[in-house]
């Protein structure tokens, strides 16, 4: 009775230890990766006069992208940081004295991680496309309504999704160009080059897309097996953005919900390379998410031997074991696409090794072993040799 109260206690302990550090990391990781794309979102305000509640949906709409990435971090720094600092206070010897086991303290960070999959996995299959379609539309609407004042003579503009354009002179009042040239990449199968020597760019109807009237130019065709044509025009209008021009050929696979990804994948009327895409991208969608259960496992024994280091060494090598799981991850990514290994296994073996070398740590802490360290003077004087 008194041991289960016991054990019962320190799970709740080790739960609150653990959730307040995840909560901090989320938004500690989260505003890292939002730093870059902030710079140019406020550029929009301060330049382009485009309204800051825009913005903000705009920012609001990449959280669910990044927050696929940043809760498994910030899970593995929470997990490493609580134990860092359950064992420089002696804590750790404390629980083992009062006959809890290593393995007795993972029920509590196994639950902790069982969440962290539950969100991750939530944001994943539904926050991830939401939030990409709707950013992506909202960047168009936006574009739409400021156009003006985001094309620039003699610059390659990119903003339209699989075009890119170029213009010698363009008079911002009557929307006018003079020396254009547009490649239009959003049908993959059969890209196209367009010259035109003027043209008006203006908003469509309805549609919150662009609508572009060349005069005098020509069409460049690239198709498969090296196959070329080439069409003269006098006038010629193509709309890019709305959704009846949309290429359902070729979408985004970040922007498809799971049961899109499925339907998708079993169409034998895509191509082969597409349908690949998008089984890679399925089964992404489990393995990112899941990389919380293993740093659960590998977190804890590496917490523990990190005692001297504090919050700054356990911060490094939450850093450490992040660049290598993403280095082995999109090593496995390309497996697929060479053909050595079908996606259902490659998107995994990331995982399966991490959950390898995590289990081994775990069992040389429960037998009071330290696991192998690299030391950082043999570090140094392999990149001294190196170099």
């Amino acid at each position: 009775m008194y041991y289960s109260h016991v054990k019962r206690i320190f799970s709740l302990y080790i739960i609150r230890e653990i959730s307040s550090l995840f909560l901090l990391g989320i938004v500690i990781f989260t505003l890292v990766l939002l730093m870059g794309r902030l710079i140019k979102l406020m550029e929009l305000v301060v330049t382009h006069g485009v309204p800051l509640v825009d913005v903000s949906k705009m920012i609001l709409y990449l959280i669910p992208s990044f927050l696929i990435y940043t809760i498994p971090m910030a899970f593995l720094l929470a997990v490493l940081l609580a134990f860092g600092r359950l064992s420089a206070d002696n804590e750790i010897i404390v629980i083992k004295a009062s006959g809890i086991s290593l393995y007795q303290v993972m029920p509590p960070v196994m639950f902790c991680a069982l969440v962290a999959v539950f969100f991750a996995f939530s944001v994943a299959a539904v926050g991830a496309p939401w939030g990409n379609s709707a950013f992506k539309e909202l960047s168009l609407r936006m574009l739409t309504k400021n156009i003006a004042a985001t094309i620039r003579e003699k610059t390659f503009w990119d903003d339209i999704p699989g075009v890119v354009m170029y213009t010698d002179h363009y008079e911002e009042k009557s929307r006018q160009l003079k020396g254009v040239v547009i490649h239009d990449g959003r049908n993959q199968s059969r890209p196209m080059t367009i010259f035109a020597q003027n043209g008006i760019i203006s908003g469509t109807s309805g549609n919150h897309g662009l609508l572009l009237s060349l005069q005098n130019g020509s069409i460049h065709f690239a198709g498969a097996g090296g196959s070329y044509r080439l069409v003269y025009f006098g006038e010629y209008s193509m709309t890019a953005g709305n959704k009846e021009n949309s290429t359902p050929q070729s979408p985004n696979e970040s922007d498809l919900s799971l049961s899109d990804l499925i339907s998708r994948m079993d169409d034998p009327a895509i191509p082969a390379a597409l349908r690949l895409r998008y089984l890679t991208e399925f089964h992404s969608r489990f393995t990112f998410p899941c990389a919380s259960l293993v740093f659960a496992i590998l977190a804890v024994p590496l917490g523990i031997q990190n005692r001297r280091a504090g919050k700054s060494g356990g911060f490094a090598v939450s850093i450490f074991i992040i660049l290598s799981y993403y280095v082995v991850m999109s090593v496995a990514r390309t497996f697929p696409e060479k053909g050595i290994l079908p996606s259902s296994i490659a998107l995994w073996l990331p995982n399966l090794l991490f959950l390898g070398i995590g289990l081994y740590f775990l069992r040389l802490a429960s037998l009071e072993k330290s696991p192998p360290r690299l030391q950082l003077n043999t570090v140094l004087d392999f990149f001294r040799r190196s170099s």
